[in-house]
Parts: C-alpha cells; structure tokens; sequence
C-alpha cells in the first residue's frame, strides 16, 4: 500500500477512533442499507471519502469524517416499513441525528451535517462546506455501491481496516475488509 495513503487512513482513524468503538456504530453492521452493503460500511466508506475531501480542500476534516460516520446512525431496518413513522428518506436523518446526539454534544454545525445529508430530497440545507463535503460523499459513496463500483479490489484497499475495533468473538468475521466478502450478484 503507498505510504501516503496508510498515512492518510492512520491519520483517519486517530479522529473516529472513539465512535468506532461504540456499541451503536458497531451495531450498524446488523442492517443492509444499499442492496448487500451494510450501514456500517456505507458509513465508513463516506466517512473516509468526505475525510479526504476535507483535507484537500481545507475545511475541518476531523468533523466531516466524524459526522460522516454517524450521518445514517439511524439504528433500525430501513426496509421495515412499521420501523419508522413515513419514508425513510425523510425520515432516517432525523432519526440518526436523534442517535448522534446521545452518543455526543453536537453542536448545531454537526447536527446540520447530519440532518442534511438527504438534501437536495430532504428540506434541510446544508449550512456549511463541511455539510456539503458529507453530502457530496454521501451520494458519489452511494452511487458506487448500488452499481457495484465499490467492490473493486482498488477502492477496498483504500478504505481503512477497522477490524481493531470489532469485539473479540466477531474478530475472525471482521478480518474481511469492508465489501470484500459479498458476491456480486448477476443482473438480469
């Protein structure tokens, strides 16, 4: 792996390190958000890619990364409609902010990151390029995972392995990097 990019990701994980030892974040890994991936992976993913975009364009990236990985904290079945009160694109920012809030003192910049995620199909704009930054992830993150992109051997490696973080009895599940373990199912 290039230097910069194990920099990069060490540099990463020091800003979440805290969330991804977390019982609720971790619990993300029980629930599918795009077809085969999980919220947990959805989350890692675009906490990472708004982390990077971050740096590169000199807002705070330890917030976006942060945010990033609790924009879709929303804890339950997205599919299971009696789960949340109407549709769920509306409905689970609301949800995740409500659960980021009881994992930490949001101020009102990170709960904006968080409930705006959804914009331009949610209400809720973004207020600040760090909301923006998130946002933008959100969807290029979503993108190549409901077209199977994100599966490339090139774009696994470059996700950080959080695996350190699993408890012990799920270690030997986790020693797979993010996407690397699902099979692509054929398109009709």
């Amino acid at each position: 792996m290039h230097r910069l990019t194990q920099e990069y990701q060490a540099s990463y994980l020091a800003c979440v390190d805290d969330l991804l030892a977390t019982e609720q974040v971790m619990s993300m890994r029980k629930w599918k958000h795009h077809l085969s991936v999980t919220t947990y992976d959805h989350s890692l993913f675009v906490s990472y890619v708004a982390y990077r975009l971050a740096r590169r364009w000199n807002c705070d990236s330890s917030m976006a990364a942060r945010m990033g990985l609790l924009h879709d904290l929303y804890l339950y079945d997205g599919r299971d409609r009696t789960a949340h009160p109407g549709n769920q694109c509306f409905d689970h920012p609301v949800a995740a902010l409500r659960n980021a809030r009881e994992l930490l003192d949001l101020s009102d910049k990170e709960a904006n990151i968080i409930v705006s995620h959804m914009w331009p199909l949610a209400t809720t704009m973004p207020r600040s390029r760090e909301a923006l930054i998130v946002n933008l992830a959100d969807k290029v993150c979503a993108i190549l995972e409901v077209f199977y992109i994100a599966r490339l051997r090139r774009i696994q490696r470059w996700i950080p392995d959080t695996s350190a973080f699993l408890p012990a009895p799920a270690l030997s599940c986790a020693r797979r990097r993010a996407f690397s373990s699902a099979k692509m199912p054929l398109r009709p």
